[in-house]
């Protein structure tokens, strides 16, 4: 069977690469190795699908620390708010919720999959399940179709491969779309775990002594070699019994991983009171200590800190907590002052790439065109999401990088297909 154009791959940016394609009015086959379409979408947001972010164009580009400034040019042509224009036009309500992070009404992800899926059937989108694709068929450094599993072919001037990353690989990203490319001559850059939680061997995290022990609003940091601060995040983290986790460290692990290729372990500092300056603390000590002098440290340090991070911090000097604040020298207090300020944490690893929720690395971006994410080295060879060496912080970053990179690859297919018509 012929068609304008192929999609490889049915999910966040395949099932948009295919909606765009149609719309432009390319006659579009969408090929899916599983027997349901979106089986990564519906897991993404905790099964509620954190379908874009409603920052500024640009400041989504900042949160997409690995390459975001390549989508530039897709950005210019489709960006997050026509994602939600497009699903809101199509019957599905968004809503806003935390630092910008947009979600369907209804909270479930299947809206956002059902009404690509509806969107793809109304433009005419042939869907195909259940038959992966075994290899791209190329003629003169020219694609001209697909051979699938059964040994079908479907033969087409234009092929999308938007086949995701490797996490998640109980949803079908094995790493199909990293085969294809390497076949086709491309480079794919070392694959890693981003968005990851973090692996510390440190005692007191083997000993599980803060396990399940959550902190709002902290300040995490990621060292080089020499103690500088290569990032930060302010935002939650958790301890967990294997090191920690939340917000802020799934944000430092791509900065980790980055490290860890160089050196055994990777040194974090975590600030639990970012607003406030170590002089604002040493002032702060001393008003408690004049209006409750007789009281226990660990009393009258009370609500500066989560009960049980508090005690462990005073567990790490040499202060006996159950001494008066009236008792406690300025050396101690500094001391800890500067644990409450800086406690330092050593990182082992992070969770490998299967159990991550984001894949660092991929296509090299150098072989992609950024204004249309064709190939520079097969004509018609397009690729999207995350198969390129692009990736983004959890929050909705991602999700908009596959939409977007989706819908510029769908509508330049299309049109390149359209030479073939005439």
């Amino acid at each position: 069977m012929t068609y304008d154009v192929i999609v490889i791959g049915g999910g966040t940016s395949g099932m948009m690469a295919a909606v765009s394609a149609a719309e432009n009015g390319a006659n579009t086959l969408l090929i899916e190795k599983n027997k349901k379409l979106g089986k990564k979408l519906l897991l993404t947001g905790g099964g509620r699908c954190n379908v874009t972010n409603n920052r500024e164009p640009e400041d989504i580009i900042q949160h997409i620390p690995g390459n975001g400034k390549f989508l530039y040019s897709a950005f210019s042509q489709f960006d997050n708010h026509q994602i939600m224009a497009f699903f809101e036009e199509n019957g599905v309500s968004l809503k806003e919720e935390d630092h910008g992070r947009m979600f369907p009404v209804s909270d479930r992800s299947k809206s956002i999959v059902e009404c690509l899926q509806t969107k793809m059937l109304e433009l005419g989108v042939t869907i195909q399940q259940a038959d992966p694709v075994k290899r791209l068929l190329i003629e003169d450094q020219r694609i001209v179709g697909v051979q699938l599993d059964s040994g079908d072919r479907q033969i087409a001037p234009c092929v999308i491969v938007s086949t995701g990353g490797r996490t998640y690989q109980q949803t079908g990203s094995t790493g199909d779309g990293y085969r294809f490319a390497k076949k086709a001559g491309h480079t794919v850059t070392p694959l890693f775990p981003t968005e990851a939680p973090l692996l510390s061997k440190e005692s007191f995290i083997q000993n599980k002594t803060l396990q399940g022990l959550a902190l709002q609003d902290i300040k995490l940091s990621v060292l080089n070699t020499k103690n500088k601060e290569i990032v930060s995040h302010e935002m939650d983290m958790l301890f967990t019994h294997f090191g920690i986790s939340g917000p802020a460290a799934l944000r430092c692990s791509m900065f980790v991983n980055k490290e860890l290729e160089a050196r055994e372990s990777v040194t974090l500092v975590l600030d639990a009171l970012p607003n406030k300056s170590q002089a604002q603390l040493v002032s702060e000590f001393a008003q408690r200590r004049a209006e409750s002098e007789q009281k226990s440290i660990k009393n009258a340090l009370k609500n500066m800190l989560p009960e049980r991070y508090l005690d462990f911090l005073i567990s790490q000097t040499e202060i006996d907590s159950s001494a008066t604040i009236k008792s406690l020298n300025e050396k101690d207090r500094d001391q800890l002052i500067d644990l409450m300020k800086a406690f330092p944490i050593e990182i082992n690893g992070t969770w490998p790439i299967e159990k991550s929720f984001v894949t660092g690395g991929g296509i090299s971006l150098k072989e992609i065109n950024p204004k249309s994410m064709e190939s520079k080295l097969v004509s018609g060879l397009f690729f999207t999401g995350e198969v390129l060496d692009v990736n983004g912080y959890t929050g909705g970053y991602n999700i908009t990088a596959a939409f977007v990179t989706g819908h510029v690859a769908g509508k330049h297919a299309a049109e390149i297909a359209s030479y073939y018509n005439y």
